[in-house]
């Protein structure tokens, strides 16, 4: 089995590249979607989490009121600590319950949006990175999320710079061309997986 941890910087365009991977074959974990699946309606999640922060981060419905919760851990780093006590575990679970489900000759893309940030290039076997300029991404943050342009920039102030996210890449997907640019990359990727899981 072969561990891939996909990484690239908000507006890179990772999530293109990770759903061109899966439809190559490759079994992608999406950490992102798994933390919001802990924590829906009637989950085990949800209730420690309300007990812990109240009903007021419940929208009427009963599903979480992500926006208020970020509101409350955000600005205070002991909540923020209280929140992933809960969620990070629960998301290593099904990381791994995933993981258990897949062929041994699997190539497994993790898909993790701070995986530099948090040190992370160790657990993979090869680190691929999807890289743009900050001035491409905070183009593409206004066009496609409709997000003001001093908020894309704090948001990717908040990341790792670009250098550091190169410097922890095995396999880099530049993209800041076409999406026929990005499938031929990604084709290129995908037969340098293959014959790395092969060798393995």
């Amino acid at each position: 089995m072969l561990t891939t941890g996909l990484t690239g910087g908000i507006g890179s365009g990772k999530s293109e590249v990770s759903k061109r991977l899966a439809a190559r074959g490759a079994m992608v974990i999406d950490a992102d979607k798994i933390a919001r699946e802990v924590v829906e309606p009637g989950t085990p999640g949800l209730a420690k989490v309300v007990a812990t922060f109240g009903d007021e981060v419940l929208h009427p419905d009963g599903s979480l009121d992500r926006q208020r919760l970020g509101s409350i851990v955000f600005n205070d780093a002991e909540r923020l600590a209280e929140l992933n006590a809960i969620v990070h575990p629960l998301v290593g679970e099904r990381v791994e319950e995933l993981r258990s489900q897949a062929p041994d000759d699997a190539i497994v893309v993790y898909d993790v949006p701070l995986l530099v940030e948090n040190n992370l290039a160790s657990m993979y076997n090869v680190v691929i990175v999807v890289d743009a300029a900050d001035e491409v991404r905070v183009r593409r943050l206004a066009e496609h999320r409709g997000m003001p342009e001093a908020d894309a920039r704090a948001r990717i102030a908040a990341q790792a710079s670009r250098e550091e996210r190169l410097a922890a890449a095995d396999i880099v997907v530049p993209n800041e061309g076409s999406l026929d640019e990005l499938d031929a990359r990604v084709a290129e990727v995908w037969d340098e997986l293959t014959r790395r899981a092969g060798h393995d």
